[in-house]
């Protein structure tokens, strides 16, 4: 759903395809099956930074933002 939301409202047509991270607290490899089933768009999950950041395709590491920069911009500090 999260991924639809950004597509509509915040992809720009010049922008790369959008990706979904899924976060989970601890693994639960049932969970995440049943939360993707169907879901054709890449989506990562990972339990932790570090294994978010190696698992991500090269070609997306430096261009996504930093954990810093999202937490930054969910509390609304943005520098526009």
């Amino acid at each position: 759903m999260y991924l639809n939301i950004v597509d509509d409202l915040l992809r720009h047509p010049d922008d790369k395809i959008t990706i979904g991270l899924l976060l989970v607290k601890s693994k639960n490899k049932m969970m995440v099956e049943y939360s993707l089933a169907g879901y054709t768009n890449p989506i990562g999950v990972a339990n932790w930074e570090r294994q978010i950041t190696q698992s991500l395709p090269k070609e997306l590491n430096g261009i996504l933002p930093s954990i810093e920069e999202i937490e930054a911009e969910l509390r609304g500090e943005n520098d526009e």
